[in-house]
């Protein structure tokens, strides 16, 4: 009879616990709690309900990733400048907020190097703060174009900045350099305010939004043009969140003309698939950082909201006990 070392080539592993960082398929026995683990993937996405905001709010900004995220800014009384750290579990609040207090914001970069920029006060702004892991420094050097409603995404030397809201909706973009902003001549091809955005300075992704009228569109940055997509969000929408690269994003949330919705998107660098999963809270106004297949979607409207919930999208890894009978 055939053994498991004979087809594998080596022996199951008897370790007290689960590996912190196994390989897809493989098999394990774990002494401490008797049972045989096998590592798999998951097949389709879903939602987990994670620790609130300390400062309930809407139009925040976000970065980072799912067990290293940070949410700055919003209104939730007032225009807003706190900041918070999630360890993948807790947030836990900076007593050195933004220094210019703002809504409808955009961020980039990580927990440790973030980019704050745009947004509104009473007019739009141009603001650009960078964060070191524990205070904002105010860059003297503002976006070209003052915005509120403006998508982002990149790191905090090389950061990109698109759409949004000047006296109407725009389609420009400027690109930082971890000093300056320089204005792109060519800028969207659906100029739009509320949009999603998610990738890097050079392989950038923006969705949905609205021109003025809500759409779905999609186009894809190469580092100097925007291309749009063949591919459309099935809900078009506007004030959602996203996470992700340019060839697999994620939009989640936002609103339609008459209600916020949860509807959770998948993009494959072609076309956008509709999960079965939705977030459990229903908002638009929301803030999001992370992967396609390990996001985090936190605040939003209305009223101004605290819930924090993760995404484990398909193709994440999965620790599954193997019953034997």
């Amino acid at each position: 009879m055939a053994t498991y070392k004979g087809i594998q080539g080596f022996t199951i592993q008897n370790l007290s616990a689960d590996p912190a960082d196994p390989n897809i398929g493989q098999v394990w026995y774990n002494s401490t709690s008797g049972s045989w683990k096998v590592t798999s993937v998951t097949t389709a996405g879903s939602w987990a309900t994670g620790n609130n905001l300390g400062t309930a709010r809407r139009a925040l900004a976000g970065a980072g990733t799912q067990t290293a995220g940070l949410a700055f800014g919003g209104f939730d009384t007032a225009n807003t400048g706190a900041t918070e750290e999630y360890d993948g579990s807790t947030w836990t609040a900076n007593p050195t907020g933004l220094n210019t207090v703002r809504r409808v914001l955009a961020g980039a970069g990580t927990q440790t190097a973030a980019l704050a920029f745009g947004g509104t006060d009473t007019a739009p702004l141009g603001a650009t703060e960078e964060y070191d892991g524990s205070t904002w420094t105010s860059n003297p050097t503002g976006l070209n174009t003052a915005r509120s409603q403006i998508a982002g995404c990149g790191i905090q030397t090389a950061a990109l900045a698109f759409g949004g809201f000047d006296t109407a909706a725009t389609a420009a973009t400027e690109e930082y350099d971890g000093s300056t902003w320089t204005s792109n001549p060519t800028g969207l091809n659906t100029a739009r305010l509320g949009l999603g955005g998610c990738g890097t300075q050079t392989s950038a992704l923006a969705f949905g939004g609205s021109a003025p009228s809500l759409t779905g569109v999609t186009e894809e940055y190469d580092g100097s043009t925007w291309t749009t997509s063949p591919g459309s969000l099935n809900t078009a929408r506007e004030l959602l969140g996203g996470a992700g690269i340019q060839t697999s994003a994620l939009a989640f949330g936002g609103a339609t003309a008459t209600v916020n919705i949860g509807a959770t998107e998948e993009y494959n660098g072609t076309s956008w698939t509709t999960s079965p999963a939705s977030l459990s809270t229903a908002r638009s106004q929301l803030a999001g950082a992370g992967t396609q297949t390990a996001a985090l979607a936190f605040g939003g409207d209305s009223p101004p909201q605290a819930a924090t919930e993760e995404w484990t999208g398909p193709g994440a890894p999965l620790t599954q006990t193997i019953t034997v009978s």
